[in-house]
């Protein structure tokens, strides 16, 4: 082979593990951006289940139980090392959120209340968008794991560090309802 054979070689194998590369950051960041959104609506649900249990508190005064569950809850997924632990706390946080939803059924003068109906539906509000932004956060993820796993981009993912990601995972359960 000529020096010049052997140049383009090179040059072509450089250009495309420096794409491929810039094309796994993207696709890495496109993933990360799509976990902020879910962060984001998780802090805006944590922020309203003191407000929620407040005005519950108020009103039924026989619900202890969950509401100390729901704000015991929140602590826990505050602290939550990894995703796929947030997502098991998040589902009993949602599980529990419908308990107390329920509960205006035992309490006529809470189903009146204003501010619990304005709460409530800021807390369905915010449900569907957690809903829309982890499918959002599954489908970025299911993208760079496949990107990380197909050849010829693993042959640069592997070397460089590239690991897959964890979906974010929430047992279904019955949407807040108004």
């Amino acid at each position: 082979m000529t020096p010049w054979v052997i140049v383009c070689i090179l040059v072509a194998a450089a250009a495309f593990a420096a794409v491929t590369f810039n094309e796994l950051i993207a696709a890495r960041n496109r993933a990360r951006t799509a976990w902020a959104n879910i962060d984001v609506q998780l802090q805006r649900r944590h922020d309203l289940i003191p407000q929620l249990a407040a005005v519950v508190k108020g009103y039924a005064t026989h619900e202890t139980e969950t509401l100390t569950a729901v704000t015991e809850l929140r602590a826990k997924a505050q602290q939550a090392a990894s995703i796929a632990a947030k997502g098991q706390i998040e589902s009993q946080i949602g599980a529990n959120l419908n308990n107390l939803i329920a509960v205006q059924e035992r309490y006529p003068d809470l189903k009146a209340n204003e501010n619990f109906l304005a709460l409530q539906r800021e807390l369905v509000d915010t449900e569907d968008k957690l809903q829309s932004a982890r499918t959002d956060y599954n489908e970025a993820v299911r993208a760079y794991n496949t990107q990380i796993q197909n050849f010829p981009d693993v042959t640069i993912a592997k070397p460089f560090g590239f690991a897959a990601l964890d979906y974010f995972q929430a047992t279904d359960t019955a949407p807040v309802k108004l």
